[in-house]
């Protein structure tokens, strides 16, 4: 099933994204649930427009990255296990800042 969601960028993370703070996107139909796991790697290869290596590593999120999911840590709600639901706010804010 598809599903909509909205993804937020700030504290730079924006940078990677044609400088677009906002995204409403659908996950296209899937055959399983979509999870946060699922979500990085098609935010990287359909959204993400320069130096992958600065948003994920490995299959997560890179060190740096705060991610909440409707407002919560995504500690919280299980992280990369996290089962998507339409209308999810998912918020990557990179917390690294060059100098």
């Amino acid at each position: 099933m598809s599903c909509p969601v909205t993804i937020e960028l700030s504290g730079g993370a924006e940078l990677l994204f044609d400088n677009k703070k906002k995204l409403e996107v659908v996950l296209p139909e899937n055959s399983n649930p979509w999870t946060i796991k699922t979500m990085l790697p098609w935010v990287r290869d359909n959204l993400l427009k320069e130096r992958p290596e600065l948003f994920m590593q490995g299959e997560t999120v890179r060190p740096g990255i705060l991610v909440l999911v409707n407002d919560a840590d995504w500690e919280l709600m299980g992280e990369l296990d996290y089962s998507l639901q339409p209308n999810d706010r998912i918020v990557f804010i990179s917390t690294l800042h060059g100098g």
